[in-house]
């Protein structure tokens, strides 16, 4: 397949053959070129959604060459024969399938690695079937699998953590050492760190940090109106379960569409409201947005400290839960964060069931949405209590305020503690990127920049913010705890990131598991949410609903 790249991209196929070294000839191969995208652009000016009406498809900036050409001598050793042998061992499989796979001598983690390396070259490298997911690959990572490998030799009874060896993929304001961290945004793309709290812990598990993948810009907090899973860097990151059709969701785009796609185990994104959820939901994987403290915001670009976390981004449950436990740890810098010593793949690996479970599930979205209604209805065949109830009405007011004055503070917090290269970073606040964008804008701002426009203009006083927070809180409690209490129920049902607002000023965990696809091949997620520190009771429902239903399946265009 490499070599069918190179032919489409009008390099001589002598580049597999020559005797020089290949690390040499990797330095000027030509493995992508870009590509007029205007036809596609032309296509979508007919969307029934207003913001898939896109300006542009293929990044300006980013030359994926750069992205690719560091690992091309590592891959071209890998052909479609070695990948196809190993396809039924590793695509779809969870994680204890494959370290079982690897412990048995049929797989290594190194070629682990190569396989999901080899499918992001087989289809981000093709104009005709990018996903613009990926924004950086970490250089070592082939590397660093061999290493896995030896140390399984060396010490074949140590007991590792189930990541161990795993390929992870990261959001790209998620900060990892190597690779840059540009929150989508060409004001950071030259911005180095250290490795953030959560990639330090997934390293000290034995992850692979396999690269970064796109996002919506500033985590969607830029512009108004704007497609999701659009960034300056990145280009607009596109659904494989309908390229150009179907949203990406977001702001989490390249977590949800990479792990869809198979190029990696599994992948971490971010929410503040709905962006981990709203693009899991969008690419039928299984998305935790957990509650606020369980995981570490040390080294992520922030929107908000009262709101943002990380989350797994996963194909199953099972993963989601591995994923989870190799993030977890106290961290003293993080003043919400919390140490948590539960055994998350163990709640999901004892026996699971619906039967005797209780769920409420929301009367207007029964009425509303057909596939909804009938899951509902599977569930209680299957033995689960259902109480159908209508939430109360709550006051929302002042919710983007939390998110104005928020980043406002900390984000000069963030470029002060995490910047390592201040001199390549040319802001210091939003004030400071307005005026960085706009000097360049139909490169750096194509649909604007109202949302940062308005964290300048809100006046919100520290002490008005103290008690919208207090306020926001009471009541996204008050909008799931009416029923959670009164019917004793053990998590809500919601659908995608229908209820994530409620959620994150509740402060409360919500997964989303697949539930179905529309008659178009939509996809849509089933969300459960549940009180503060309820992640092992949500995954145990998330993996009882998935052993019930047996829903997901892999987009056909990706499943090669």
């Amino acid at each position: 397949m490499l070599k069918k790249i190179l032919c489409v991209t009008g390099i001589a196929l002598c580049l597999f053959s020559c005797h020089e070294d290949k690390k040499e000839a990797a330095a000027d191969v030509v493995l992508w070129k870009p590509y007029n995208d205007s036809a596609e652009v032309i296509a979508n000016q007919d969307h029934e959604i207003e913001r898939m009406r896109y300006k542009l498809i293929q990044s300006k900036v980013l030359d994926k060459n750069e992205v690719f050409r560091p690992l091309y001598a590592e891959v071209s050793k890998f052909d479609d024969e070695a990948y196809e042998a190993l396809k039924p061992l590793v695509l779809e499989q969870d994680i204890p399938t494959l370290q079982s796979h690897i412990a048995s001598g049929k797989l290594s983690y190194e070629r682990l690695v190569l396989f999901y390396l080899f499918r992001m070259y087989r289809y981000e490298l093709d104009n005709e079937t990018t996903l613009n997911t990926i924004l950086a690959l970490n250089e070592n990572v082939v590397t660093e699998a061999r290493k896995c490998d030896a140390a399984v030799v060396v010490n074949p009874n140590e007991k590792r953590h189930p990541i161990f060896g795993m390929p992870i993929l990261l959001k790209d304001n998620i900060g990892a050492s190597g690779m840059k961290t540009s929150a989508g945004s060409i004001a950071l793309m030259d911005n180095t760190t250290d490795d953030s709290f959560i990639a330090q812990r997934l390293k000290k598990n034995g992850a692979l940090i396999l690269g970064k993948v796109n996002l919506s810009e500033w985590a969607y907090f830029l512009c108004e109106g704007c497609p999701v899973g659009y960034s300056a860097v990145g280009g607009q990151t596109l659904n494989p379960y309908g390229r150009r059709v179907f949203e990406t969701g977001g702001s989490s785009a390249g977590s949800g569409t990479s792990v869809a796609a198979n190029y990696a185990v599994a992948a971490v994104g971010t929410e503040t409201s709905g962006s981990i959820l709203s693009p899991s939901s969008q690419n039928s994987v299984v998305g935790l947005k957990p509650t606020v403290g369980l995981l570490s915001r040390t080294g992520i670009v922030p929107i908000s400290s009262t709101l943002d976390t990380p989350g797994p981004m996963t194909k199953n449950v099972t993963d989601n839960a591995i994923l989870l436990s190799a993030m977890t740890g106290k961290d003293d810098t993080d003043s919400k964060s919390v140490a948590a010593d539960i055994d998350y793949l163990k709640s999901v690996t004892e026996s699971t069931s619906l039967k005797g479970k209780r769920f409420g599930a929301m009367v207007t979205l029964i009425k509303e949405d057909s596939i909804y209604k009938s899951t509902v209805q599977n569930m209680r065949e299957a033995g689960a209590e259902i109480i159908e109830f209508t939430p109360p009405e709550v006051n929302m007011d002042g919710f983007l305020s939390i998110l104005n004055v928020d980043m406002r503070n900390d984000l000069p917090k963030y470029i002060k503690t995490q910047v390592k290269n201040k001199q390549a970073v040319e802001i210091q606040s939003i004030e400071d990127a307005i005026v960085f964008n706009a000097a360049d804008s139909l490169t750096r701002i194509p649909y604007g920049q109202s949302l940062f426009e308005g964290i300048m203009a809100d006046s919100t006083t520290a002490e008005g913010l103290d008690k919208i927070k207090s306020t926001l809180e009471k009541n996204g409690r008050s909008f799931f705890d009416t029923a959670l209490d009164e019917y004793n129920l053990d998590a809500i049902l919601s659908i995608n990131n229908y209820h994530a607002g409620y959620a994150a000023v509740a402060k409360y965990p919500a997964l989303t598991v697949p539930m179905g696809y529309t008659i178009d091949g939509e996809p849509i997620g089933l969300t459960f949410i549940a009180k503060s520190f309820h992640e092992e009771k949500l995954l145990q429902l998330g993996k009882a609903f998935e052993e019930a239903t047996h829903i997901r399946r892999m987009p056909s265009r990706y499943s090669n």
